[in-house]
């Protein structure tokens, strides 16, 4: 069926812009480190490119990965994804890649100096929050980030459940008064 030009829908423009007016499209979410928001208190984040192989964005684009192990390193001025699982391609052949192999991030320079500035001190440490999709390129979001105590862990965690009971207690009190 044929539709005149004006009549279809204009592309670009706000609507392509992401959340806030910001630059980039949606993300499309592979895959989540979870843990690393519950080990570590995070500082700062930053958004990073991934040099990859082929294999490498065919394997993250079926959402098979993982994050659990991972950490970044900063070695000579660049910085390194260690321990992402990327499973190897279960389509490729001799050009499959290795599935813990270190993968190289790219970032501008004033935040690799940072990261690496802010690394060195006690405590702190560089860990992958997330790996995306933006505009068809893959993503990975990094955090600065301080190690927890256990008892931190526990606060946090009772919070949480905290903050669910009274959503769950005030959720009830509406549907009560909604019932009268």
């Amino acid at each position: 069926m044929y539709v005149p030009k004006e009549s279809q829908p204009k592309q670009g423009g706000t609507a392509a812009k992401g959340r806030d007016g910001e630059k980039g499209g949606k993300r499309k979410i592979v895959a989540q480190n979870k843990k690393a928001r519950h080990d570590y208190a995070i500082i700062d984040t930053f958004e990073a490119g991934l040099v990859l192989m082929g294999t490498e964005v065919k394997s993250l684009r079926e959402g098979r990965t993982s994050l659990t192990d991972g950490f970044v390193q900063i070695d000579g001025g660049e910085a390194w994804l260690h321990n992402a699982h990327i499973p190897e391609y279960h389509q490729g052949s001799w050009t499959n890649h290795s599935a813990r192999r270190k993968r190289k991030l790219l970032l501008h320079r004033e935040e690799i100096d940072k990261l690496e500035a802010k690394a060195q001190e006690t405590g702190h440490t560089i860990v992958p929050l997330a790996l995306y999709f933006r505009d068809g390129r893959a993503k990975a979001e990094i955090a600065l980030a301080r190690g927890k105590k256990e008892y931190d862990k526990r606060q946090t965690l009772r919070e949480k459940q905290d903050r669910r009971e009274s959503d769950r207690a005030i959720a009830a009190a509406k549907r009560r008064q909604r019932g009268q």
